[in-house]
Formats: structure tokens, sequence, C-alpha cells
């Protein structure tokens, strides 16, 4: 079923969790994951070991509030509802924010999360849990990163060496000023010993570079993409070496409105990417910050840095959300379909007066029989999954 252009008030009777197929759209079929909270946010979707697909978001208030806590939904494999969410974590101080599933080489399974106090996103810090049954159950919350400032949102990728790379952000504040994204940058968290220790690896030339999103291209080939804080374009750099040493990120062909995005390599080897086709050259919408609805809480122990020049930009619409496909290594992206359109509204992040419109913070993963799954915010009221059949892809 298709619900673009519903009120964002009418979302909540809508998220019982149900795969129903598109009305006009043969081979696609839509649910909205079944969530007890007013705002949902920052969706990441994995396989667990035994083919269950599982999606993880943040879910409260409002996004820096300290009831935001990360959320589980499970899809087991044959079925058509999504579970009720288990929540997995609970700190009433803390926002926790932006999570993601990793399926460890030794067969455990990793949850990841931020947590940050209200919007003080240079003060964050990345926890964890560990599940040895295959993502049933998870083990007491641990410190991953206490770096302050640290933040994830995609996937941990090994390399041919067995190495565990986990791409984050550093949000870096500026003296005097409040964090508003301004000179965050791009590094690489690297783990030689299944994740008990880590060394952190600064990609160069990297202010305004945040989400890096790493794919293998076989041998030691990899391509990372970036959100750009100055929403201008996504950017893109590459390693040769596993992922130890990165080119500085330079513009891709597809815009960026500094929101998330994210890409997967397919099966075929082509590169499928969900985002946001829009940038600051389409809309003069603006705010002042991610966080300008919220008081600014306790000052973080965060890395301050002189005024870099530049100033991210914030509340460019986000929409339409799209899907795109490049056969020559991400070289050019010919493909792309509008997965969900509207006004994109993002001048607030309020939820509980449904005042946002945005269709954000894509995940996007393909199974063995070809089925691309999708998963993203959808007015920051529910997360929508969309599921796609082979047929539908170039």
């Amino acid at each position: 079923m298709s619900f673009t252009g519903l009120p964002s008030e009418a979302v909540p009777a809508l998220m019982t969790g149900i795969v129903a197929p598109h009305p006009s759209v043969e081979g696609r079929a839509d649910a909205y994951l079944p969530s007890p909270c007013i705002q949902n946010h920052a969706a990441n979707l994995a396989f667990l070991l035994d083919g269950t697909l599982s999606c993880v978001w943040f879910g409260g208030t409002m996004e820096g509030m300290g009831d935001i806590s990360i959320y589980m939904s499970r899809l087991a494999p044959g079925s058509e509802r999504w579970s009720e969410p288990e929540k997995m974590s609970d700190d009433p101080e803390k926002s926790e924010q932006n999570p993601l599933i990793f399926n460890a080489p030794d067969g455990k399974t990793w949850l990841l999360y931020t947590s940050q106090t209200s919007g003080n996103q240079d003060g964050s810090i990345v926890k964890c849990r560990i599940s040895d049954d295959g993502g049933k159950s998870f083990g007491p919350v641990r410190i991953l990163c206490d770096s302050p400032g640290t933040f994830v949102r995609q996937q941990i990728v090994v390399n041919g060496r067995g190495d565990w790379l986990l791409p984050v952000f550093r949000c870096v504040g500026l003296s005097g000023q409040r964090w508003s994204g301004d000179a965050d940058t791009a590094a690489v968290l690297i783990s030689r010993d299944g994740g008990a220790s880590w060394q952190m690896r600064d990609i160069p030339d990297s202010i305004g570079a945040v989400h890096m999103n790493i794919l293998p291209l076989g041998g030691g080939e990899m391509i990372a993409f970036y959100r750009n804080r100055f929403a201008e374009n996504i950017l893109s750099s590459r390693s040769s070496d596993g992922g130890e040493s990165w080119s500085a990120p330079e513009p891709t062909e597809l815009p960026n409105n500094n929101s998330s995005i994210q890409a997967t390599v397919l099966n075929d080897g082509a590169i499928a990417m969900v985002y946001n086709h829009s940038n600051a050259s389409t809309s003069d919408a603006r705010r002042q910050s991610l966080y300008d609805e919220i008081e600014g809480g306790e000052a973080s122990e965060a890395v301050i840095v002189a005024d870099v020049g530049r100033k991210a930009i914030w509340g460019v619409p986000r929409a339409p959300l799209s899907l795109a496909i490049s056969k020559d290594g991400a070289r050019s992206f010919p493909y792309r379909i509008d997965l969900d359109t509207g006004d994109g509204f993002c001048l607030s992040n309020n939820s509980k007066d449904s005042l946002n419109r945005e269709f954000s913070y894509p995940s996007i993963i393909q199974g063995g029989d070809g089925t691309l799954h999708i998963a993203y915010t959808y007015y920051r009221r529910a997360i929508k999954y969309v599921r796609l059949a082979p047929q539908l892809l170039p």
C-alpha cells in the first residue's frame, strides 16, 4: 500500500508492522513498523544469523531528549509482520541514537549506538551490547569508544586480513559555540583483535564529510560514501589497501541535503544508493541547527577548534527519498526511482505536534534471493519498510 501524502497524525494508525502489497507497483510491498514512541528515526537493517531481518532505530519524544532509546524489531523468514519492538537501551539521562547491528566473524552479534546529553553531539560516546545467541538476547551495556564526539551510523566492514573497520564521524565543537556540525570530520576505528581494542584513523581533508559508508569492491579495493554537512553533493573516497588509508572525499554526481545516505553492493556487483535527491541549491529552507528546539544541557568534554569558516546547512527538505543504481563502480548513477515523495519539511523535529514531514535516514540491504529491503524515517513518526522484488531492479 502507498500512504504517500498522508498527514503525519494519521501515521500511528498504520504502525501495525503488516507487510502489504503496493496497490500500483507490482513486486513492491510496504509496512510501518510498530512502535510505542512519538518519534522514530535512524533505522538500520541487518540479517541475523538465522535469516531473520532485523531493524534497529531510536525512539522517544524528540531527538536529543533523555527518553530517546534504541528499539529493535524483527521480520522472521516467511513472515509478513514485523514483531513488536524490544527496547534495547534505557539510560534516562542520555539521548541514545544511531544504532547498527554487526554479525561478527566469530558468530557473535553486536549492537552499537551513540549516547549523548541533550543536543551535545560533541560529547557523544559509543556504546555496545553483544549477543551470543544470534541476536535473540544481548548482554550488558559496554563502552566501545569513550572519545567525546564519536558518532556511528554505518555498518562495520571486515577486510581481507580480518580487521574490523568501523566508520565514524567526529563531532567537533567550535570555541564558545554550541555544536552545530560546522567542523565535523570522518574517521575509521580499526580493530585487529575482534573488537577488544580500536585505533582511530582520520580521513584526510574530510571537514563536512560524515556518516562514512564503506563498501568492499574486491581485493583490497573499497569505496566510501559520505553525507555532506554543507548540503551540496554526496561525497566519496577510495582505499586500495583494505581500508588502512583513504583518499580525500570528493563530490559525486548525486546531491545531498545534509541528511543520511546508505549504499550497498548488490549481488551482481552494482551499487545501490538510497538518499534524498535534493540539496541547498534546490531550496532556501533553513534552520539554525539540528537541536534548536531543545535546551543545550550540560557542557561536554568535546574537542574544541577554531572557526573553520563554512557553516553546516540545516533545514533543506528531506524529500524525495530516492533509489539510484550504478553499474560502473559509482562513477555514474543513471538509474533512479523515487520511493516516497512530498514536501519533506524538516524545519522542526517536533513529532508530538506532527510538524515534521521528512523521508530520511535510509537503510538498504539485499537478500540472497535478490530481494531489496529498505527502511527509513517517515515523518519522524514511524519507520517505513519497503520491499522490492528483483524484477524491479535494472
